[in-house]
């Protein structure tokens, strides 16, 4: 008997045991789950601003509106009584952004110190702002401003 137990070899094996990273691997799923909701990407904080300390007597307002139409003014808050009829005879419609350009090109070399103050309806693509703003800075307008409510 005890030669056929010399002659048995025994074969070690060399087997990884991954039963434990598993189980780490499945603790580390469901805290990823449980963590993933709390976090939400999508939500920005926007800064806030405040008023201008010293807003500008005279300017020039620019409405746009969803439909590509835009308005374009010139405003005076003087306060004498001719500044509600001459901001009215001012106001002039345009269709498409070049005839807006083009209207706020003319009020520039008119007025070349005047600023300018966009107000956009809430509906707008944020790009046709932009470009506006962008546009009135190319004519060499350096106050450029947003109306908010």
């Amino acid at each position: 008997m005890s030669t056929l137990r010399g002659e048995r070899k025994r074969k070690f094996k060399a087997e990884i045991n991954v039963v434990p990273y598993i189980d780490v691997m499945l603790v580390l799923l469901v805290i990823f789950m449980v963590a993933a909701p709390m976090t939400n990407p999508s939500v920005i904080n926007l800064p806030t601003a405040g008023q201008s300390t010293q807003p500008p007597s005279e300017y020039i307002e620019i409405t746009l509106k969803p439909d590509a139409a835009a308005t374009i003014a010139f405003k005076n808050k003087a306060g004498n009584g001719n500044s509600n009829s001459n901001s009215q005879k001012e106001k002039e419609e345009a269709r498409d952004r070049k005839q807006l350009i083009q209207k706020l090109r003319e009020y520039h070399d008119e007025k070349p110190d005047l600023s300018v103050l966009v107000s956009a309806d809430k509906g707008i693509i944020y790009d046709e702002v932009i470009q506006v703003v962008s546009e009135a800075k190319k004519l060499g307008i350096n106050r450029v401003g947003l109306a908010t409510k």
